[in-house]
């Protein structure tokens, strides 16, 4: 039920931050055998602890509702050792990348259907009405998002939130199309919103704020202050713009490079952790937003870098991808500060950075089927995600990864693809709307279909793994 081989979209996007160990330059297999095992160990135990508790949801509602449980599996087969207790086979598998429930009368990926000629008897999956049936399907996803917001929440008490406070914004903003139908420029400061004075800069985008009567901001453009009135038709505006209403105006923002994605122009370049980008063919870029520009007006086109390392400029050729990118996550260096919250306090916020995984998803999702990003780029098998969580025990950076691919699992296994969770709930949908179920050849064949399609995804993630570690 739970493939947790399906890559986490949007997990190696080019010039975002982020922290890992870097691999050594030029030597694509240098790593030492232990940075090896503790990468796996890490990919092991976070994939253990989130497809069993998605099993768990399974069973657990499953046997809530009175049907059979005949195995409970982590990893797929072979068994490696395992207990019968009661009427289920508690086992591991040996190819611990996902796991299932095989539920009494189920269609499921095992495809065993010799109990289907008999009639149902009332411990079956089949026998059991729609609705009982769906939630079953949906206790995994449920759990999973559970847990996504359970380890979010823990790590905003545990550790509070980063913020970027207004006075830290010095070299002001950035505007997009948006913002400048707003009245914003580029070097604008934000001081105010209605008056009162801005604090942090996230606050810039508060919907009490924007929807309040007569709303304005104040900025300060060339030294003078100058009252920007917040449109009326403000809602309309962000609906149109959609993509882009987050960020109708963000903090110029000086950085470095944080981390140099294999395989990737940037690598090959020879760029490390902790370069400045100063210039791109002589021209000057100060600012993120200046060096992403740069590169989207050189697409598909070799550019020279000039570098500042340790405080010396180098000089360096690289052709900048289709999309626009090198292959670098990128640490901003404007200042930020940590609010603390209580644990009740946590948990809006927590829940809130939860979801905004599935989001980021969503949006990714969506660029690669535009064709406005590369899918062998932005997706990431076991072995990929194995070097997100690096070649050094850091448990924070495990609790927030584990927390990411629980909300991408559950997100994954909601998809209506046959074989997967979301797929098996789009039939039952359709019964319960319609009155009547898809006969049961139907459903092995549909999940033959689903079991090609995931097969084939996971060869398509190994591979580009692969090819991204060896080119």
């Amino acid at each position: 039920r739970s493939f947790a081989e399906f890559p986490p979209v949007g997990a190696q996007d080019d010039n975002r931050g982020g922290a890992d160990t870097r691999r050594k330059q030029n030597n694509k297999f240098s790593l030492f055998p232990m940075t090896y095992l503790i990468m796996a160990l890490q990919l092991i135990l976070g994939l253990t602890l989130l497809v069993g508790l998605h099993e768990l949801g399974h069973m657990l509602t499953a046997k809530w509702f009175g049907m059979r449980v005949e195995r409970f599996s982590i990893g797929f087969p072979p068994r490696l050792f395992g207990r019968k207790i009661g009427e289920t086979d508690y086992q591991f598998g040996a190819i611990p990348l996902g796991g299932y429930v095989k539920i009494s009368g189920m269609v499921d990926e095992s495809l065993d259907t010799a109990q289907l000629q008999d009639e149902p008897q009332p411990w079956e999956f089949r026998a059991k009405p729609a609705w009982q049936r769906l939630i079953v399907m949906l206790g995994g996803i449920i759990v999973n998002v559970i847990t996504g917001i359970v380890i979010f929440t823990g790590i905003v008490w545990a550790v509070g939130e980063s913020y970027l406070p207004a006075s830290a914004a010095r070299y002001g903003v950035v505007t997009n199309a948006l913002g400048r139908q707003m009245g914003f420029q580029d070097g604008d400061k934000v001081l105010e919103v209605n008056g009162k004075p801005l604090t942090a800069f996230d606050d810039i985008y508060d919907p009490d704020a924007l929807l309040a009567t007569n709303a304005t901001f104040t900025v300060e453009r060339a030294g003078r202050r100058q009252e920007l009135p917040v449109p009326a038709n403000i809602l309309d505006q962000l609906a149109e713009n959609r993509d882009e209403a987050a960020l109708f105006v963000a903090p110029a923002q000086p950085f470095e490079v944080e981390r140099v994605l294999t395989g990737r122009p940037a690598d090959k370049a020879g760029l490390l952790p902790g370069d400045r980008v100063t210039a791109i063919n002589g021209q000057p870029v100060a600012f993120f937003h200046q060096f992403q520009q740069k590169l989207k007006d050189h697409r598909d086109q070799p550019v020279q870098l000039t570098l500042e390392r340790k405080g010396q400029p180098i000089q360096t050729s690289v052709t900048v991808e289709k999309e626009g990118t090198l292959g670098i996550q990128i640490k901003p260096l404007l200042h930020l500060e940590t609010r603390r919250y209580g644990l009740l306090e946590a948990i809006p916020v927590g829940t809130k950075q939860a979801f905004g995984v599935v989001t980021a998803n969503v949006k990714a999702f969506g660029k690669i089927f535009k064709g406005e990003a590369s899918a062998s780029n932005s997706l990431s098998g076991p072995i990929g995600i194995a070097r997100e969580f690096g070649g050094t025990i850091d448990w924070l950076k495990f609790w927030r990864l584990t927390g990411m691919l629980s909300m991408v699992l559950a997100f994954m296994n909601l998809l209506p693809i046959p074989a997967l969770d979301g797929g098996h709930a789009t039939f039952l949908l359709y019964e319960m709307i319609l009155g009547r179920k898809p006969s049961e050849s139907f459903l092995e064949n549909a999940q033959k279909v689903g079991m090609v399609l995931l097969l084939g995804l996971m060869v398509f993630a190994f591979g580009n793994d692969i090819y991204k570690g060896l080119f």
